[in-house]
């Protein structure tokens, strides 16, 4: 069996040294295990891993750090592997994650891998390649289909500029009410409108479009 090159990103300690001597029990070379996102950003340019295993929530604010890292390494690195193992589904990055490209990609929920073969399965198929997609993944993206809000593309910032435009406050008034500069306001209108694909062809009427998008959400 040909050697699988691991990179591990976990911020507990004696879980990431739980999931190192698991991997090199199985014959897999794991060549970094570290704790946070940047870290591992750095640790796949220098090692090119096969596969990386991945938690989502990791230093400083232990939101989505983890996540985010791995979109950054699905669309940088398109040969090396990510298999992300958390207790929860996130599932607007989940969603992101396994879109476009579904191969080379996995997403395990800690509690439902019920044991060492079906992880290490589910690594060497990513590694290879391949899909490893809990069952509880699959049906919450899928009910996520059903009721996806065309403003979850926003951040918060910019849902708030959205929401004071359509109380009809101008950029001026946007800026008092947000404690905000008005070139910030204008860069987060800019971004709104990309982000709704709402194009310069459109006009003026752009920012009514935008406010309509929001009212029917």
């Amino acid at each position: 069996m040909a050697e699988t090159r691991v990179v591990i990103a976990e911020d507990s300690v004696l879980l990431r040294e739980g999931i190192v001597r698991l991997l090199e029990e199985q014959d897999c070379t794991v060549v970094a295990a570290v704790g946070d996102g940047d870290a591992l950003l750095k640790a796949v340019e220098a090692h090119r891993p096969d596969v990386c295993v991945v938690d989502v929530r990791m230093p400083p604010t232990f939101t989505d750090e983890g996540l985010r890292a791995a979109l950054v390494i699905r669309e940088q690195y398109a040969d090396v592997g990510v298999l992300v193992l958390s207790q929860y589904v996130e599932e607007r990055y989940a969603s992101e994650l396994i879109g476009g490209n579904p191969g080379g990609v996995g997403y395990l929920l800690k509690d439902r891998v019920a044991d060492v073969d079906q992880f290490i399965d589910g690594l060497r198929r990513v590694a290879d390649g391949g899909a490893a997609l809990d069952p509880e993944v699959i049906s919450q993206l899928l009910v996520r289909s059903r009721r996806v809000d065309p403003l979850a593309v926003l951040s918060p910032r910019e849902q708030d500029v959205l929401r004071a435009m359509a109380e009809g406050k101008s950029n001026g008034g946007i800026a008092q009410a947000l404690v905000v500069g008005e070139g910030a306001v204008e860069k987060h209108i800019s971004n709104i409108f990309l982000k709704l694909n709402l194009t310069p062809t459109d006009g003026e009427h752009r920012r009514v479009l935008a406010v309509l998008k929001f009212l029917d959400t």
